[in-house]
């Protein structure tokens, strides 16, 4: 019950704007300034115009509109955005120039609550930094030590890691040190709090120099990330882009009601009312996940199971699969809920309703991203309603009932069952 109050207490904190009053602000409300940016306008040097431009990143974001001039004079920052903002490129360009006035090796640390955010940013700084010849490292576990201690040796420009497996680094790697580091960014810093890495990001604080910029970037300003950001930031500017807890407005957002009971059948139908887009379903468990992915693949549907019991190289690859669309359905836990830059999701599907309703907000953040409109379908069953009222309270929305044929829902039981049957059979035998 304790963390069902500091949720509420978070969401109160955010749902009024959550003003601390200890920075400057830069609030960018309702479109007030239409004025068409330009990278170069905020102050980018000519050579990461260009990289912007072949990623094909026409013009800034919002947050990067807020942040990246603030960040250029050489301020601390903390930006608020929702995922799906673009916030890696506003602090990613800032960064980079400063790495081309004065180049040095362990430069720049970028910490993250997950292994995939980890691969995502990395990516990001040596697409926006390959005319420069960047050079990035990725230190996050279930990846052997050894070979990332070899990586560290080569003394990479950007060490991007989570926070428990640099500490074994920074206690285990001889001659490994950030004692030079002129940059730290905190990714997603309400989350990597709320995985209890306090006293890692504690002791990273200790071992790196006072003398130095932070970026911090988080959903949402809780009490926690408050409290880090009294600790490790100098009069930082804050900047925020959504000062409300919301979703974005080109989501289309549905529920269904539905029979416990009948959740495939429900699945499968909409899976195919919808064919030939790219769903991403969200599950509670990694149980659940595999075993629906298999159900599916036995209706022919490509799907493709990514959850927490799957080894990372296992992880990369589904994720890469699905990027590249040779599957279309991805199932996932809430392990692959935020951070995870899939730019072609055409719909969300919670099949298990989330139990805090903020990740609701950061899985239905998978889709209608950058601009474009999205769908997302949430279940309820008979067991979920409270949560499903929770969410609704949430978002300040009514949601609208997906329209669907239950007659033609009732005709797929038989052949539902059968693949159900399999799929127990071969997650039997899996085990």
């Amino acid at each position: 019950m304790a963390d069902e109050e500091s949720v509420k207490q978070n969401t109160d904190e955010i749902l009024e704007g959550s003003s601390s009053g200890d920075d400057n602000s830069h609030v960018n409300g309702d479109e007030n300034d239409e004025t068409a940016k330009t990278f170069k306008d905020l102050g980018v040097t000519e050579v990461l115009c260009e990289a912007c431009d072949q990623l094909g990143w026409k013009s800034p974001t919002k947050i990067q509109v807020e942040a990246i001039p603030v960040a250029l004079q050489g301020k601390d920052v903390i930006g608020l955005a929702e995922t799906g903002s673009g916030k890696t490129g506003a602090f990613a360009l800032p960064i980079l120039q400063s790495l081309l006035a004065s180049p040095q090796r362990l430069h720049t640390l970028v910490l993250t609550p997950t292994r995939e955010l980890a691969f995502q940013i990395s990516e990001q700084f040596e697409a926006l930094g390959s005319s420069i010849g960047v050079k990035c490292a990725v230190v996050v576990g279930g990846i052997d030590m050894m070979s990332q201690s070899l990586v560290l040796a080569k003394k990479p420009h950007v060490v991007i890691a989570t926070p428990g497996r640099l500490i074994d680094h920074l206690e285990n790697t001889k001659g490994f040190s950030l004692r030079a580091l002129k940059f730290l960014v905190m990714d997603e810093a309400d989350r990597i709090l709320n995985m209890d890495f306090e006293t890692e990001v504690d002791k990273i604080l200790k071992v790196i120099p006072r003398d130095r910029r932070t970026f911090l970037f988080s959903a949402t300003m809780t009490k926690k990330v408050q409290k880090l950001q009294r600790a490790a930031l100098k009069d930082p500017v804050k900047c925020a882009v959504s000062t409300k807890y919301s979703t974005v407005d080109k989501l289309q957002q549905y529920y269904v009601f539905i029979p416990s009971k009948y959740k495939d059948c429900y699945l499968v139908s909409i899976l195919n009312e919808l064919a030939g887009n790219s769903f991403i379903i969200f599950c509670s468990t990694c149980n659940n996940a595999q075993r629906v992915a298999l159900l599916l693949r036995n209706l022919g549907i490509t799907a493709i199971p990514l959850h927490g019991q799957m080894s990372q190289n296992k992880r990369l690859g589904a994720l890469n699969k699905f990027k590249s669309k040779s599957r279309s359905v991805l199932l996932a836990t809430d392990v692959a809920s935020r951070g995870l830059d899939i730019p072609h999701v055409d719909c969300v599907i919670n099949y298990d309703i989330p139990t805090h309703s903020k990740d609701y907000i950061h899985r239905v953040g998978r889709t209608a991203r950058a601009g474009r409109s999205g769908k997302s379908i949430t279940f309820v069953t008979q067991y979920d309603v409270e949560l499903f009222q929770r969410i609704e309270t949430l978002i300040g929305k009514k949601l609208p009932a997906f329209p669907m044929q239950e007659e033609e829902v009732m005709m797929l039981v038989e052949r539902v069952s059968e693949a159900q049957r399999f799929a127990r059979l071969v997650s039997h035998f899996a085990v």
